[in-house]
């Protein structure tokens, strides 16, 4: 069996059923989950569903492209559990059928991987906030996970069967949710397969319900209320270490390391209270955050301590040295916070 393709729609229009007509030529399943589209669209569902003999979910209200294609994969397992996995594409013309077809055949060569429709952003026909609004996520993706991703915005994906649970559990009802997939995958370390499909724009990408302000801000919001926060406690850190450096232990190696100390635990403190109760808004009650997070505060200081007592013998300021180990310590406590400490509750979405 081939993958099942699916394609949240909201207020989509005729492109829509043109490009359901072309994939049953080639004998591909779709799926179609109307998110809540105004009675006026119900003719194209109508259609869809009648004349193309097309599955079509129906949210009531919109709901959002995260959960429409949660929606749409439940649907899918619980019908077609034999089928590899599952292509998503957009509604609005931006993926043509022969690349859609491109990423289901690489899908049944490649199991167990990711398939990534990739489009070429130096084409000159690519709209300014489309080349720039990718370019600036794909360095977030990098920094976040340390994994190449050159189009993070690409909706033409290939997504194996066995993914299924994970990708129902994954937070995000809304275009984030695309981006938490992408961040989920980095951080298995999932193979990614990269497809060149074609930069389709039409009339400068005006009928995409993406909007770059609000729906950016739910991609990067808690990448940037990490980084705050952490900038928060290392002017915090770095005045009470350049303080202490200066009027009570001196640059010596005890002195470097009971300095980073009492620095570390005052910037800690004022690290974990903002990270709980405003980044991650962590529930829990039972004081297992607050151990893993005093393990993950040890490693770090200790860590810290070590690189800048290491490289003391440079001619650095010790105070920008700490800065420059402490940023590179930066990444990797933002992924065990995110994804082990104040881990999100995540919603259930069972099959059904």
């Amino acid at each position: 069996m081939k993958p099942i393709v699916i394609i949240p729609a909201l207020n989509p229009d005729e492109k829509l059923v043109t490009l359901v007509e072309q994939l049953k030529q080639y004998n591909l399943t779709t799926v179609i989950v109307n998110d809540g589209s105004t009675p006026g669209y119900e003719i194209i569902f109508d259609i869809l569903r009648e004349k193309l003999d097309c599955v079509v979910c129906v949210h009531t209200k919109n709901m959002g492209k995260g959960v429409a294609l949660k929606t749409g994969i439940a649907y899918a397992a619980n019908v077609y559990p034999d089928a590899p996995g599952y292509v998503t594409a957009d509604a609005d013309g931006q993926h043509s059928p022969e690349d859609i077809l491109k990423v289901v055949r690489m899908m049944e060569k490649n199991s167990g991987k990711f398939i990534l429709g990739t489009r070429d952003f130096n084409n000159e026909k690519t709209p300014f906030k489309s080349k720039w609004g990718n370019r600036i996520t794909s360095f977030a993706y990098w920094l976040t996970t340390g994994e190449r991703c050159p189009d993070t915005q690409t909706g033409l994906r290939g997504i194996p069967m066995s993914w299924t649970k994970k990708l129902l559990e994954i937070p995000g009802d809304r275009y984030e949710y695309e981006m938490n997939v992408l961040l989920e995958a980095g951080k298995s370390r999932i193979p990614f397969v990269e497809i060149p499909i074609e930069t389709i724009y039409l009339n400068e990408n005006k009928a995409s319900h993406f909007h770059a302000i609000k729906d950016s801000a739910r991609i990067y919001l808690n990448i940037l209320k990490f980084s705050l926060s952490s900038f928060v406690s290392a002017i915090v850190d770095n005045s009470v270490f350049t303080l202490l450096i200066q009027i009570a232990f001196g640059s010596t190696f005890l002195g470097i390391l009971e300095a980073t100390i009492i620095a570390r635990v005052m910037s800690g403190g004022v690290n974990y209270i903002l990270n709980k109760h405003w980044v991650f808004q962590n529930k829990d009650r039972e004081g297992k955050a607050a151990l893993q997070y005093a393990i993950l505060f040890i490693s770090q200081m200790l860590l810290s301590w070590f690189f800048v007592s290491s490289l003391s013998s440079l001619p650095i300021q010790l105070t920008l040295l700490k800065i420059c180990v402490d940023t590179g310590l930066f990444f990797g406590s933002y992924l065990i916070q995110k994804n082990l400490i104040f881990g999100e509750q995540r919603k259930e979405y069972r099959l059904k």
